[in-house]
């Protein structure tokens, strides 16, 4: 399998690709595009990016086909045993897992766009990458000049690849190693900061992990001059896009980089080389259920957040702080009462990771996070603070990614069951498989390690004695969540509803303060809703019920059982 990959007008934003398929000895040849990419478990339709497929002939004859499915294209070889089928792909955004091409750069995740022939997934794949020779190409698959093979198509799949002239890169040695620290997009990279604490983290990971399963690793940073935030783990390399650009070595967006970083360090073990019976091997075909994504993103999205803790490159502070934001949005989605994290993970497939419809489904990364502490404060405690989830993935790594064998939920059961020395079923069936409120059993653990939690009132009267949630529309507000029976939800607002005044005062970007001035009063707020304006009149709970709380936590005064914990997981 042979790809020629270029462009002709950069700015159409289309990628051209020039297939050739060798020794074909069948009358037909199947090819198939994949229908989702490693590291988002969700359909993602690529086949509706492709513009006019052609197959020729070795002569250059048009060969006939047909589609048998969305991803499926049936080639008449008519006893040719060479063709070339030629085809486009549309790229239009810049994120993370995308594809990606403009005057300055081209953005391959050949899982979007490569065609592959089932009985040759196991062959070596080649791309001609036809770029400006001033273009630097960077990519973890074998490069020769602008030449570049994978083994086998998994390896081309999982393989991004980024070439431009305005990459900027360094990178730190461990063991061995070399990490590289690749950035493209305008940004001017503090490189001795960003290597001394990837430096820490990464040393961190390898500690927790023992090896490294990868001869090297490319961190490829795209920047954008916005705020943004997504990373997509591969095997040996991780792209990150982030923004804005010109912050990108302070505050937020820093913090940013650093904790999608260390998150997707973690996956380089953890869904690349232990995942689940149901994707070993990826079927790219259709979907891959599996209920355990509370163990491939939940127990990443702990581990990125607290490595940076133990590996000193985040405070006590900013470690709550993260934590902080997880109980937040675990606490107001009302979703976590009507379904499963186990079973939020099984649906992925069916609406991916957008919020979709309300109140139906929980997080497998933010409610994944929170199973993870808890399972790791209650092995910690039961083995009498000799254990922790981190003996449970040492075993998964050793037993099963090592092994490339796949483990089944029943295992990671009986996994934590054997490190805390005791029956967890309860605990799996109450807030995995089931809906319990996660709310006392993380206070437990919080009192264990001796880590005060409180519940704080939200700061905004609409979500306090209202219950509904806003963001910013132009000087506006949109609802854009609403807490079930509650003041909001009985007068009659919908999420989506344009907020335009308070009281008969239109809005100026001062939708919080009328709305302070007017909370021991009578308040009506006049709404755009479906195109229609209409008033409703909000009453207060007379019972005293408030919504979306905040959850704060500090270190309480005693903080050996806490040091003993984050010793456990150094």
């Amino acid at each position: 399998m042979h790809y020629k990959i270029y462009l002709k007008n950069p700015q159409s934003h289309y990628i051209y690709i020039d297939l050739t398929i060798s020794n074909i000895n069948t009358p037909f040849i199947e090819l198939h595009l994949p229908t989702w990419r490693p590291g988002r478990y969700e359909l993602g339709n690529f086949a509706k990016n492709i513009k006019r497929v052609d197959a020729f002939d070795h002569s250059k004859k048009l060969l006939n086909y047909h589609k048998t499915n969305n991803h499926t294209w049936h080639i008449n070889t008519n006893g040719c045993n060479e063709i070339t089928v030629t085809y486009s792909y549309h790229t239009f955004e810049i994120n993370a897992g995308n594809c990606f091409a403009d005057e300055n750069q081209i953005y391959i995740n050949p899982v979007h766009m490569c065609m592959y022939e089932e009985s040759r997934k196991l062959l070596p794949h080649v791309i001609d990458l036809d770029v400006p020779d001033s273009y630097q190409i960077i990519t973890t698959l074998q490069k020769n000049n602008k030449t570049l093979t994978a083994i086998n198509f998994d390896e081309l799949a999982d393989s991004p690849i980024l070439a431009s002239e305005s990459i900027q890169s360094d990178f730190y040695e461990l063991n061995g190693i070399k990490y590289w620290l690749h950035f493209n997009g305008e940004c001017k990279p503090n490189f001795e900061r960003i290597k001394t604490d990837f430096y820490k983290f990464t040393q961190t990971q390898l500690s927790f992990w023992g090896s490294i399963p990868v001869s090297e690793y490319h961190f490829i940073f795209q920047i954008v001059p916005y705020k943004f935030y997504h990373g997509v783990e591969h095997q040996k390399s991780t792209v990150i896009a982030i923004g804005p650009g010109y912050n990108l070595n302070s505050g937020a967006t820093y913090e940013s980089v650093l904790g999608v970083s260390c998150h997707e360090l973690f996956h380089t073990w953890n869904i690349k080389y232990i995942r689940p019976i149901e994707m070993l091997p990826y079927d790219f075909s259709k979907e891959n259920h599996a209920r355990t994504g509370f163990v491939y993103e939940g127990f990443t999205t702990y581990y990125g957040d607290l490595l940076l803790l133990t590996s000193g490159v985040f405070t006590n502070e900013q470690y709550f702080e993260t934590l902080e934001e997880r109980l937040d949005k675990h606490f107001h989605n009302y979703g976590r009462f009507n379904l499963s994290v186990a079973a939020s993970s099984y649906d992925t497939w069916l609406d991916g990771y957008v919020p979709g419809t309300p109140y139906r489904k929980t997080s497998i990364y933010d409610e994944g996070n929170l199973i993870a502490l808890m399972l790791d404060v209650l092995i910690f405690k039961h083995s009498n603070q000799t254990k922790g989830l981190k003996d449970v993935c040492q075993v998964l790594y050793n037993q099963f990614g090592k092994l490339n064998k796949g483990y089944q939920e029943s295992e990671i059961i009986s996994l934590c069951e054997a490190m805390a020395g005791v029956s967890l079923g309860s605990f799996f069936e109450n807030y995995v498989f089931g809906t319990e409120d996660y709310e006392t059993q993380l206070i437990e653990c919080f009192n264990y390690l001796s880590i005060e939690f409180t519940k704080q009132s939200s700061l905004y009267i609409s979500e306090d004695l209202f219950g509904f949630k806003t963001i910013d529309f132009g000087l506006n507000r949109k609802i854009t969540l609403i807490a079930p029976f509650s003041p909001a939800w009985k007068s009659g607002l919908s999420i989506g509803d344009e907020i335009m005044a308070v009281n008969g005062y239109t809005l100026k970007n001062d939708f919080n303060d009328w709305m302070n001035y007017y909370k021991h009063s009578d308040i009506e707020i006049t709404v755009s809703s479906a195109q229609r304006l209409k008033t409703v009149k909000l009453l207060k709970n007379v019972k005293g019920a408030t919504y979306f709380s905040n959850y704060k936590l500090k270190n309480a005064e005693n903080r050996s059982v806490f040091n003993a914990w984050l010793a456990i997981n150094s």
